[in-house]
């Protein structure tokens, strides 16, 4: 497996304030190196033909949170990140160091983070929500699969409900039940373990200012 220093996505940002500043009007606009990294490899797993679904701050994006982000984030099974570690590996792809799951663009620097199906979200202990099967739980959008909403949100919750380094998870949920004005029944699309502390945000949301003026 090969590896090499690149001048990194969030190195670049960190180096040049102003250029991470267009950078960052350039993601809203959808054209950031962000966007660009997740068009080109979502064209080369559809070429390679594994299931996936982008999860993260761009399904977050998808959905109606519009944040910037610095990476792309794939939910994909054991078996196709196995094909596509070998398939991509040294072919416009290298991973950040030699035990890495993940792998950078190797023309933007851009960090692509695998996320495995069957393992778990938050502190990785085995819960009842695991990360499912993506092929089962995505939909198409300008070329890309992205993980369906009540996914999103089970993972989010259970993420942030297990690990305290995780808590912007909580507050990602918060956004989305304000941005999309989440009724409560929503919470019955999601598996129990996360159902009361969906109703615990969303009574957080309601309390905002903003909520339902989206």
């Amino acid at each position: 497996m090969s590896t090499a220093v690149l001048d990194t996505y969030e190195a670049r940002l960190d180096r040049n304030p102003r250029w991470a500043l267009s950078e960052g009007s350039r993601h809203f606009e959808e054209t950031s190196a962000v966007f660009t990294a997740l068009h080109k490899i979502a064209a080369r797993l559809d070429k390679l033909g594994v299931g996936y679904a982008v999860v993260g701050g761009m399904a977050l994006f998808r959905h109606g949170v519009r944040r910037f982000t610095e990476d792309v984030d794939i939910l994909m099974t054991k078996d196709d990140h196995r094909k596509v570690r070998e398939e991509l590996d040294g072919a416009g792809y290298l991973p950040p160091f030699q035990a890495s799951k993940n792998l950078r663009d190797t023309d933007s620097g851009v960090k692509i983070e695998f996320l495995i199906a069957g393992e778990f979200p938050g502190d990785g202990r085995e819960k009842p929500v695991a990360f499912p099967d993506p092929r089962g739980v995505s939909f198409e959008a300008d070329g890309v699969r992205y993980v369906n909403l009540p996914t999103l949100v089970e993972l989010k919750l259970a993420s942030g409900m297990t690990n305290p380094g995780r808590l912007k998870d909580l507050a990602d949920v918060i956004e989305l039940i304000k941005a999309l004005t989440l009724p409560a029944d929503f919470g019955g699309q999601l598996n129990p373990y996360v159902r009361d502390q969906f109703a615990t945000l969303r009574t957080s949301a309601q309390e905002s200012a903003d909520f339902g003026n989206e």
